[in-house]
């Protein structure tokens, strides 16, 4: 219980950041800040899903980023042919109906999901990420040979899309349409960590011999957290999709997997918030060295690697320590 307190109290001042952002920025006339949150919080479903491989489940995926790319162009081929056949009302449906078209993006992900961990799982450590790692790049490199969908240009989205009928293209509408579901897969994840599932998934990534042993298939447990994973970046993509008005296959490319990771160990590991906060201080501090340097990355390289030495738990554990 004495554990639970000061991660329920750094929840709280996540959520009211969250909420209050959008004044902040408005008050302070730089709206500019309402994109960038956007950006961040899709950014923090794609790594709060991976965390539940990487952290919860003890997995080192490096192929999220597949699973991103997967849901933002399912969004955007659903746009695309909507508006080719603008006579076909259950193509408008799909392709503008963010509660139909959001769903089928999460589901097309969690099947790749569901295919690629059937393959990977059957290898662990640095063989299962570099697997991951093959799959991703598969993929990557089929949608860049689709010239239908652009090909490495990629495809940029022709359909306004609507919330159960409502238009959700205003900025500030869409940024609290995302925060609404970035704090519903929190409290997912932290309601999923603490069932039988996540304590089967723990006990995996202390010793998954040992919970084999107790009786547990730990292969199915570990393959639906991996799917599980993979839906929630194909919804980010999706998201991601609708923000940018623009999908293309760089989506999916090991660089992206590689920021995935990085944010993830930034924030902390097996924390329910910790990939936000990793996604924050990652995009807040790339837009920074940005404007000072055009040597960015290697500033923010030793920058992130001191801190992570000095800080093993990453941004959430900090801030729980600070409480």
């Amino acid at each position: 219980m004495i554990r639970l307190i000061p991660s329920t109290v750094g929840l709280a001042l996540v959520i009211a950041a969250i909420v209050l952002l959008p004044g902040v920025a408005t008050a302070l006339h730089q709206p500019f800040w309402i994109s960038i949150g956007t950006r961040i919080l899709i950014v923090g479903i794609a790594v709060i899903s991976l965390d539940l491989v990487v952290g919860h489940a003890g997995l080192p995926s490096f192929g999220h980023a597949a699973f991103f790319g997967a849901g933002g162009f399912t969004a955007g081929i659903l746009s695309v042919q909507a508006a080719a056949d603008p006579s076909s009302a259950l193509l408008q449906l799909i392709g503008s109906e963010a509660a139909v078209s959001w769903p089928l993006a999460a589901a097309v992900a969690g099947l790749f999901g569901l295919l690629f961990g059937a393959l990977a799982l059957r290898t662990r450590g640095v063989n299962f990420l570099m697997i991951t790692l093959a799959f991703a790049q598969m993929l990557y490199f089929v949608f860049v040979s689709l010239p239908t969908y652009g090909g490495d240009e990629g495809v940029r989205l022709r359909q306004t899309q609507h919330l159960f009928g409502r238009d959700i293209s205003d900025p500030l509408v869409f940024y609290y349409v995302v925060a609404a579901m970035l704090i519903g897969t929190i409290l997912g994840m932290r309601m999923l960590m603490v069932s039988r599932f996540g304590r089967v998934l723990a006990s995996c990534r202390q010793n998954e011999r040992r919970t084999r042993f107790l009786g547990y298939r730990t292969d199915l447990y570990l393959l639906l957290a991996f799917a599980l994973s993979a839906a929630g970046g194909g919804l980010a993509g999706a998201l991601m999709a609708n923000h940018l008005r623009y999908v293309s296959p760089q989506m999916m490319s090991w660089f992206q997997s590689g920021e995935f990771l990085i944010m993830n160990v930034l924030g902390g590991l097996a924390s329910s918030y910790g990939g936000l906060l990793g996604a924050a201080a990652f995009i807040v501090l790339h837009e920074t060295f940005l404007s000072f340097t055009e040597y960015w990355e290697v500033v923010l390289g030793i920058g992130l690697l001191v801190f992570v030495f000095a800080n093993p738990g990453g941004l959430a554990r900090l801030l729980a320590d600070r409480r």
